[in-house]
């Protein structure tokens, strides 16, 4: 369960039909030079991201249970086929006692140096019927941990697809409403502007992971619209991962959060020469202020200049004989 690749074994676990099409899946990313692909799950906890992972390979290769918690730090399993490597990461939950797991983040930053995230797999539930405020701080959280660009990289994977909706919806109206409701809050908590986030265009995958899970006539594991949901799956990830949007390298400046000293460096002058312009124009404001309080003895009548020449000088004989008398000018 570490980064050691293995010879995937899992896969000849899958159905016939499954195998044919990821086989077809894994040849389109050859043909683009691409031998190897990196996934990481990332989510809350508890909605199912270490489930995907042994579904997607097929093997039990991450540990689940209803009453352990989840593992505190990120598991990277690989697996190896025709000189094809696949890489999933799975990572802990991003929201501890009601609030974002920072820590979390920073060790799946940590563990993330120096690879390359091909596919993020987002990933919820379908089975809720509403979005909050700490849904919206998630969003918020990953894409200040790796930049809006990591959205236009991700699939958005809705697990406990296996559900019945209420009588009065249908299953494609209440997945629709679902899965609008999380995508309009990964806009708001990425600050994505309209335009670019309908350019990234974040498909929506339903995903089954438990033995209920119904199967079609070919023995795959089928949603009740009928979608054979593991290669459908797989599909898409290699649809992401092949789109003109460039993959996000996690380097030591991501880590160090050097990226956004580097923003501000390049501001520094600008920012020094607001602030010699806004003291210049004090300066500049303070001296008409001293010019116009100024008396301007010039423009004096000349009667009145005559008439303060004698005050002082009476005033001045006034303080000789008198010192103890204010001087007045």
């Amino acid at each position: 369960m570490g980064s050691l690749v293995r010879e995937w074994v899992g896969f000849q676990q899958f159905p016939a039909a499954t195998q044919e099409k990821l086989i077809e899946f894994f040849a389109k990313l050859k043909q683009k030079d691409m031998n190897s692909l990196t996934v990481v799950v990332m989510g809350k906890g508890g909605v199912g991201k270490s489930s995907t992972v042994n579904s997607l390979i097929g093997e039990q290769v991450v540990r689940v249970s209803p009453f352990q918690a989840e593992g505190l730090r990120p598991v990277m399993v690989s697996r190896t086929m025709g000189g094809f490597t696949i890489n999933i990461i799975d990572t802990p939950g991003l929201v501890e006692a009601g609030y974002v797991n920072h820590q979390a983040l920073e060790l799946i930053k940590g563990f993330l140096v120096n690879r390359t995230i091909d596919v993020l797999l987002y990933v919820d539930r379908l089975d809720v019927y509403r979005v909050d405020e700490l849904d919206r701080q998630v969003v918020q959280a990953i894409t200040q941990t790796f930049g809006k660009e990591i959205w236009c990289k991700t699939l958005l994977v809705l697990t406990h697809a296996q559900f019945s909706p209420p009588d009065d919806l249908s299953y494609e109206t209440f997945s629709s409403k679902r899965s609008d409701s999380l995508l309009q809050t990964i806009r708001a908590g990425s600050k994505m502007r309209k335009q670019q986030f309908e350019d990234s265009a974040i498909e929506v995958v339903y995903a089954e992971n438990s033995g209920r899970c119904s199967k079609n006539d070919k023995e795959e594991k089928a949603l009740p619209n009928g979608e054979a949901w593991i290669p459908n799956l797989v599909k898409a990830i290699t649809d992401v991962a092949t789109n003109q949007k460039k993959a996000i390298h996690v380097d030591k400046k991501m880590v160090d959060g050097s990226y956004s000293d580097d923003k501000g460096k390049k501001l520094i002058p600008l920012i020094i020469a607001a602030q010699w312009f806004v003291v210049k124009m004090i300066q500049g404001a303070i001296r008409n202020d001293i010019k116009t309080s100024e008396p301007n003895t010039r423009s004096e009548p000349k009667q009145d200049r005559l008439f303060r020449r004698q005050n002082r000088q009476v005033n001045a004989i006034t303080y000789e004989n008198n010192p103890r008398q204010p001087f007045h000018v």
